[in-house]
């Protein structure tokens, strides 16, 4: 039966009675939110928060400000692990197959998260609690400077950091009898990384109140105050300070100096340590979400590394160098055109010069972009020795913004190449990590574990992935920033090779180094600082370039299946929209995204 349109006004009411009856179809058919997993869900991020309160504050969360656990100890080791076997356990009740595809993806990041978080404990972390890179003594100093993730706003926010400081010395105490029980069982640091931490921990004893990053609050006190409160105030924390925070880090320093680094090892890999075969392998699952086994990273580390110098070779020669690459990055090294900075307001202005070139171009790659505020700003001068340019995630209600790390000890001696500018703002700043992060963070509709959870390879893979993007932002039209972005890939292409060199025994940290040298324009103390973080954080380093080959892997695929109907822009959406997760359950996620893509595609043919 042919059906006879009236009128254009009947047509119109006919497509969209056909459209509603299709959509009302689509949506019977897919399950509605689960409730009560939605519920557990939010039960288990408030549980966490108390038990992490750091992380707590890092979330913009100001309940448990004044908390820190002694996170080392067999009460918390027994707290936590209790805390991740109930969750796990009581996830399994919920049936699967009955969920919604979103709350399938949360169900399974978060089985994921409990799996990594039980399995790491068989190898004891709390032995090594004090790295040069990452620790609670390094996070302490970030969050008592006053100007870091610890709020110093009222006389509460005061009060909370005397009551959280307070705890610092019975943790300091608990970490040297852990270190000591490693050293019984064969679980130590290498030396060249205790010789890092000692200068550390004594820059962090500084008594002297004009240079200790711990009087920042006192010296700043908000102008609300009353001259009674800040009295009060400046007493208690110069109390607490010249009583508690700094004699810890003496003793910190002490501890290394004179009892920890005679028992340090000399090896540069944890395959030297007992079980060390079997713990490297749990944290390459651990940092990269995926069961490869050392010797597949390393080929394809080796694979990566030849595909990048192949492209650099034709920079070099469209540049006219005589001579081979390593000799071209000698010549990036030392030739005075790359080091132009005379202070360090000039090199800061350069990074804020890269945000306004790539400013007109993101709205075309993003169509959502991030409401919390951007700052970039220099990193203290205590661990800018040992910190390479880093982001700072903001809080999500905004009222602290994501910040960009520079690291500044000599501005003459900073070379726009060796950590290209470009390439490491876009990384680390924008559209890296500060959209990816605060994105997520801003995301309502995922559960709170989900929006401020940091899975490695995600996250860092999103990083790397964005520094693949500076040409379509305006940036790489130098061809020595150019090879620097080139650099900044081999340099994770690279970390492949040498992290599971250094961690199976293949490579010596000299030998390392070395390798590092042979294969990018890098300056050998920043080479010497970027090795000594890989043997610190076995598996960490291999995040990165795992994450960005699936990021690109995906890319590539959903371009072949979509056609014209590709949108590189709603891929990025997307992709940022779902927020932090293992990369397995990533493809899954993405595959849905692209099914609908192709769905919506033939209903508009």
């Amino acid at each position: 039966m042919r059906l006879k349109l009236q009128s254009p006004l009947f047509f119109v009411l006919f497509l969209l009675f056909f459209a509603i009856s299709s959509t009302t179809n689509l949506i019977a058919q897919v399950p509605t939110a689960n409730k009560a997993l939605h519920q557990f869900f939010d039960d288990y991020y408030e549980e966490s928060l108390k038990l992490f309160p750091i992380n707590a504050t890092y979330d913009g969360d100001t309940r448990y400000n004044d908390l820190l656990p002694n996170d080392g100890s067999i009460s918390f080791l027994k707290e936590k692990h209790n805390f991740y076997t109930k969750y796990q356990q009581a996830l399994k009740k919920f049936d699967y197959q009955k969920l919604n595809e979103q709350d399938k993806v949360s169900y399974d990041i978060l089985m994921d998260i409990t799996q990594r978080e039980l399995g790491v404990e068989q190898f004891h972390p709390e032995y090594m609690p004090v790295t040069q890179v990452f620790s609670l003594p390094l996070t302490m100093a970030q969050l008592g400077a006053g100007t870091g993730a610890q709020p110093f706003k009222n006389i509460k926010d005061y009060d909370n950091w005397l009551k959280r400081t307070a705890q610092f010395a019975a943790w300091t105490d608990t970490a040297i009898a852990n270190f000591r029980k490693g050293m019984k069982g064969g679980y130590v640091l290498p030396k060249a990384i205790v010789v890092k931490l000692i200068p550390q921990m004594e820059s962090l004893a500084q008594k002297d109140s004009s240079k200790s990053i711990f009087y920042g609050p006192i010296r700043n006190f908000p102008k609300d105050f009353s001259a009674a409160d800040k009295a009060r105030l400046a007493t208690a924390y110069y109390t607490a300070i010249n009583q508690q925070l700094l004699p810890s880090y003496q003793k910190l320093k002490d501890f290394f100096s004179n009892e920890y680094l005679p028992a340090a090892r000399t090896t540069s890999g944890i395959n030297a340590l007992p079980n060390g075969d079997e713990m490297y392998r749990f944290y390459i699952y651990y940092n990269t979400t995926t069961h490869k086994t050392p010797e597949q990273v390393y080929q394809t580390g080796l694979n990566e590394v030849a595909r990048i110098s192949a492209a650099m070779e034709k920079i070099k020669d469209s540049l006219g160098f005589k001579g081979s690459l390593k000799d071209l990055f000698e010549f990036m090294k030392t030739d005075k055109q790359f080091m132009p900075f005379k202070t360090d307001k000039e090199v800061l202005n350069a990074y804020r010069a890269i945000l306004n070139k790539i400013q007109p171009h993101l709205k075309d790659l993003f169509g959502v972009t991030p409401k919390t505020p951007f700052e970039i700003r220099e990193v203290e001068a205590y661990r800018a020795a040992s910190a390479p340019p880093q982001y700072s995630r903001g809080s999500a209600d905004g009222t602290r913004p994501g910040i960009f790390y520079v690291p500044i000890i000599d501005p003459t001696k900073i070379n726009v190449t060796g950590w290209a500018m470009e390439d490491v703002f876009l990384h680390e700043a924008i559209p890296g990590h500060h959209y990816q992060l605060s994105l997520q963070q801003e995301n309502k509709d995922l559960p709170k574990f989900r929006r401020f959870a940091h899975i490695s390879a995600f996250s860092e893979g999103w990083g790397l992935y964005s520094e693949s993007l500076g040409e379509l932002l305006g940036c790489y039209t130098d061809p020595y920033q150019k090879l620097g972005a080139l650099g900044g890939e081999i340099h994770r292409a690279i970390r492949l090779v040498v992290d599971v060199g250094l961690h199976t025994g293949k490579m010596t940290r000299e030998q390392a180094i070395k390798y590092m040298l042979d294969h990018e324009a890098f300056p050998e103390q920043a080479a010497t600082v970027e090795i000594e973080r890989y043997m610190a954080m076995p598996g960490q380093a291999l995040s990165y370039k795992t994450g960005e080959l699936k990021i690109k892997e995906l890319r590539d695929k959903y371009q072949r299946q979509l056609g014209a109907k590709f949108s590189l822009r709603n891929f990025h959406d997307a992709l940022l929209e779902g927020g932090s997760m293992p990369l397995d359950i990533f493809e899954r996620y993405m595959d849905e995204w692209a099914k609908h893509q192709k769905a919506n595609a033939q209903q508009q043919l």
